[in-house]
This record gives C-alpha cells, sequence and structure tokens, in this order.
C-alpha cells in the first residue's frame, strides 16, 4: 500500500493557503479559454480572502491575494490581472546592504547622542540658559555612567568627562552640584510601580 504523505508531495509556495488552494491554481493553469481562466482566478482570490476575514479592512488587502496567486502559480497564470503583480526577479534580489555605522564613540557607556548634544551645547551663548543646559547633560552622563557601571562615579569625574568630550569648551561650574545617585533610583522606581497582591491584580 502506498501512502500519501505530505513530505512526498511537491513543496507548497505558500503553505498558508493549503494544498487545495494551490491544486485549484495548478487547475487553471490548464484551463486553455482565457475568459475562463480570469472566472476561475476570480473566484479563488474569494475563497482565499474568506480564509482571512480578519485582514479584510488592512489597505491593499485584495492586492496582495492577487500577488499570491501570482506567486503560487510560479508567474505562469496568464489572466488579466486587475493590480501591478511583482515580477519573479523581485524575489531573487539580494537585499541591499546597510551601511554600518563608522561613527566613533568616545565613551560607549555615555553614547553618541551625548556627544551630539554637547556638540550643541559649544554653539550657545554663554549664560544662564547654556549653564542649565550642561548640567542637564552632566547629569544624563552621571544617569549613563551608573546604569552600566554599578560602581558610584563622582561629580568630578563627569565634570572631567565632559570637558574632554567637549575638547575643552565646555567646563562644569565650580559649586554645581549633580543628582545623587539615590535620585536616580527613585527615578527609575517611578517607572516600575510595586506589585499589589494576587486580589489586586486581578
Amino acid at each position: 500500500m502506498n501512502y500519501d504523505y505530505n513530505s512526498c508531495r511537491p513543496k507548497l509556495k505558500l503553505p498558508e493557503y493549503g494544498r487545495n488552494i494551490q491544486k485549484m491554481v495548478d487547475y487553471i493553469l490548464t484551463v486553455e479559454d482565457r475568459e475562463e481562466r480570469n472566472r476561475l482566478a476570480q473566484a479563488i482570490i474569494v475563497i482565499m480572502g474568506n480564509m482571512n476575514p480578519h485582514l479584510r479592512d488592512i489597505n491593499d488587502f485584495k492586492h496582495k491575494l492577487w500577488d499570491h496567486l501570482a506567486i503560487m502559480s510560479d508567474f505562469k497564470l496568464d489572466i488579466d490581472y486587475p493590480y501591478e503583480i511583482p515580477k519573479p526577479e523581485a524575489f531573487v534580489e539580494k537585499p541591499r546592504r546597510v551601511p554600518y555605522n563608522t561613527n566613533q564613540i568616545h565613551y560607549r557607556h555615555y553614547g553618541k547622542i551625548i556627544e551630539l548634544m554637547i556638540e550643541e551645547a559649544i554653539k550657545f551663548p554663554e549664560g544662564e540658559e547654556k549653564d542649565m543646559l550642561v548640567k542637564l547633560i552632566a547629569n544624563q552622563m552621571k544617569k549613563s555612567y551608573l546604569t552600566w557601571n554599578r560602581d558610584s562615579v563622582t561629580d568630578a569625574i563627569i565634570a572631567a568627562d565632559l570637558e574632554l568630550l567637549s575638547g575643552g569648551k565646555i567646563k562644569l561650574k565650580e559649586g554645581v552640584k549633580l543628582s545623587e545617585q539615590k535620585d536616580f533610583q527613585k527615578q527609575k522606581k517611578k517607572f516600575n510601580p510595586p506589585r499589589g497582591d494576587k486580589k489586586q491584580r486581578l
């Protein structure tokens, strides 16, 4: 007795539609009359759409169905498509290479954004607004430092790193006190509300 296992059958091009839909598509390819092929293709599109009714409101849903029909026919189905279907070559093209960011970061625990913020702060005219911005940047640097390093860090270290990253153009003014480590921990707790007991969570 010969058993018909799926592993022995031809591989489905779009398994989500099942083998019966694939058989319908294969049958259309054998139909010689173009009008009949068009009629059968419309019927198959309706069936494919009924298999995913929750997707009907999505934009271009019908367009995707016709694209899938073309794919299942190996792009050999000669019918009047209501949409422009993709070319077979589009499925064998290699993806474009993603350019790798080669920007050098002096201190990874501060990140590139901090360096960009420092560059902008350098452009600010001297005054109270610039002093406030520098303090905000320094506090963010301290927070980032403590995020990546569990050890505590002094304001003097942050001030030295800030001066280094700015090429000596920005210096934290004497007497400026940055936020304490415990202040950052309090901020973190605000985003992690304490869990109640099981009754409260239900």
